[in-house]
């Protein structure tokens, strides 16, 4: 069986909305680089998921099929627990704001968000309130809020607060260029 890939953005006389590559487009992007941190967090996944099958092997003596079957799972929930890890984040595009998590996308055209905004996160745990530091909020026009992975002491910012705080200005600017009147 032959498989051909045709990049729909270089082939003549193909419509761009014809196959996968069509619909995946390059009009979203993280207007940041990713941090170290991640992939330090894609390591220690994959290290406690080592744990986890050496245990699991060792708890029920598994043998044979068993342990293959188990890498077999493992190894497919660390590459695709991997790649979303790797691909988490705000995204941008000319229609409007995209943002990643671990077990889902939300997607938001401009008209939709009303502000943009710093929020200052803190716990509290009894009397103690413990701060967790500066995070972006997307206010949405019907009143709700929709976190963002963009936090000043996460895995992309913690050493990089120039950054940080670059990132939340494009953001800004981006939403009040998309809905002001032109």
């Amino acid at each position: 069986m032959v498989f051909i890939c045709i990049d729909v953005r270089n082939a003549l006389f193909v419509p761009p909305s014809v196959g996968i590559l069509g619909q995946v487009g390059d009009e979203w992007i993280r207007p940041y680089t990713p941090g170290t941190g991640r992939w330090l967090v894609i390591g220690w996944e994959a290290v406690a998921l080592g744990l986890l099958g050496w245990s699991t092997v060792e708890q029920f003596g598994l043998a044979g099929p068993g342990i293959r079957i188990l890498a077999t799972v493992i190894t497919a929930v660390w590459v695709v627990g991997g790649s979303r890890i790797r691909e988490m984040g705000v995204y941008v595009g000319p229609a409007g704001l995209r943002v990643r998590g671990l077990m889902r996308s939300r997607t938001m055209r401009w008209e939709e968000i009303a502000h943009v905004r710093l929020h200052r996160h803190s716990h509290k745990i009894g009397g103690w309130e413990i701060q967790g530091g500066m995070t972006v909020l997307i206010e949405r026009r019907d009143g709700t809020m929709v976190n963002t992975e963009l936090w000043a002491q996460g895995i992309d910012f913690h050493s990089r607060p120039q950054v940080f705080r670059a990132v939340y200005r494009e953001l800004r600017e981006r939403h009040l260029a998309a809905v002001s009147p032109a």
